[in-house]
Order: structure tokens, then C-alpha cells, then sequence
């Protein structure tokens, strides 16, 4: 549907990529498994207006030791290869008992030096609100309510 929505509405396309691996990205973005990788780059490269001066925003989350190593971000460029295109390197913001940690600084430093040197823009989002949980993923993470096997049994006396 990435084509018809250029086709039709001729948005500005931002997406959700989080990894270079079919592996990693079913984990972390499920319909990964219905979209693969490839087909939604090649949507993207035939995304109808896109050009230098109306890239694509491909969004980024930085999970230590899951998706920042140095290949993943050569992987990363290699992928974006002939894509007007821009990564936003969003730090994770973790939540008590969240499954990730954020990468460190100098980590994603080096990961958007990699991709700076290839030619995209590759700006690290600023977190805010962390400290009071309330930066962005972690707001619903306070309100999920349990699933009826994660909550402990009540006994009616």
C-alpha cells in the first residue's frame, strides 16, 4: 500500500525500519513477517515524489547488542542504496522489566558517523521525559494492563 499512498495522498513516508535482518525485524516490528525487508525497500524506491528534497525517514531504535553493532550500520547503508533517504537514531527508553537496553552513547555515536560518512542524515533523537517514564514507549508501558496469565490468582474466600 506504500505505493497507492504516494500515488494518492503524496505524504512525506516515514517508516518504522529498526533493523537490517529479516530475523531481528520479525522480532521487533511483527508485520515484518508479511513484509519483508526487501519488499519494503523496493516499495520505497519506487515511492512515487520521493527525491533529495523529499527523503524518506526511516526510523531507527538503537538496542544495545540486538541492532548497533558497526555492521548493522554498513548493513543499514548498503540497504538504503539509491533511497532518498534520512535515519533517525532514536536512543531506547527503557521501562521497568523492558527486554532491551539502549545502546550507550558512544555506541550510537559511531553507528550515525557510519551512516553520516555514506552521505544520509543520521541525527540521534534527544530523549526527554525518561527520568519520569514518560518518553516516547514508555507511556503505555505504564498503562498495559496484564495479560489474565502474567496477573497473580485471586482467591475468593
Amino acid at each position: 500500500m506504500i505505493l497507492r499512498c504516494g500515488r494518492e495522498l503524496g505524504v512525506n513516508l516515514a517508516v518504522s525500519l529498526h533493523a537490517v535482518s529479516d530475523d531481528v525485524r520479525d522480532r521487533l516490528v511483527p508485520l515484518n513477517r508479511k513484509y519483508p525487508i526487501a519488499e519494503l525497500l523496493d516499495a520505497c524506491r519506487n515511492y512515487p515524489g520521493a527525491s533529495n528534497a523529499r527523503r524518506i525517514t526511516f526510523e531507527y531504535v538503537m538496542l544495545k547488542g540486538i541492532n548497533d553493532s558497526s555492521s548493522d550500520a554498513r548493513e543499514l547503508v548498503r540497504l538504503l542504496a539509491g533511497i532518498p533517504a534520512k535515519v533517525n537514531l532514536i536512543p531506547f527508553n527503557p521501562w521497568p522489566g523492558a527486554p532491551y537496553e539502549c545502546s550507550s552513547e558512544a555506541v550510537i555515536k559511531s553507528f550515525s558517523d557510519i551512516v553520516f560518512a555514506a552521505g544520509f542524515s543520521a541525527p540521534v533523537r534527544t530523549p526527554r521525559g525518561r527520568d519520569i517514564l514518560a518518553a516516547c514507549g514508555q507511556l503505555k508501558s505504564a498503562s498495559v494492563k496484564p495479560r489474565r496469565a502474567e496477573r497473580s490468582p485471586v482467591h475468593a474466600a
